[in-house]
């Protein structure tokens, strides 16, 4: 059994004239990233591997997650090559993590997470929102050959600000 842990970066800023893979995280995005990383109860695995974008928005979201996680920053594995919007490039890159991990998250970007969870689970989604957290579940033993996930749990900033 395979768990992949799909999270989309947080809101970042358009407001500065940077090239899009620096643009930082706005207030909202880090207040977003702390609240849905605080609120992850049951949901992360006891041991994971976690990769990020290295783009800096998703970069940044990864190291908020992490911190609340206690999962150690200097175990991030940034890739260059998740800094991607197309679903078949993240399926590709999630495809070639080791069988030696049962347990993967992701921070990437849309369109490409969004399409993903909807190829791959079964519950669909309109639109990943900005730090997103989608939990799939994969019957498979090795994540070349992922298929057919179950759809654990979706958490999205909103959800959390109406309780």
């Amino acid at each position: 059994m395979k768990q992949l842990i799909l999270v989309r970066h947080a809101k970042s800023s358009w407001d500065a004239p940077l090239h899009d893979y620096d643009r930082p995280l706005t207030n909202r995005g880090i207040q977003d990233a702390h609240l849905v990383s605080s609120n992850l109860d049951g949901q992360i695995p006891k041991s994971f591997l976690l990769w990020s974008s290295a783009a800096k928005r998703a970069s940044e979201t990864a190291v908020i997650f992490a911190q609340n996680m206690s999962f150690p920053i200097e175990s991030i594995v940034f890739k260059q090559e998740l800094y991607t919007f197309d679903e078949r490039k993240l399926e590709q890159i999630i495809k070639s993590c080791s069988d030696d991990y049962d347990h993967l998250v992701v921070f990437g970007h849309n369109e490409a997470i969004t399409n993903f969870v909807n190829k791959f689970g079964n519950t669909f989604v309109d639109n990943v929102a900005t730090s997103g957290f989608v939990n799939i579940i994969f019957d498979q033993n090795s994540w070349k050959y992922i298929e057919n996930g179950v759809t654990k749990k979706v958490i999205f900033p909103r959800d959390l600000k109406l309780v």
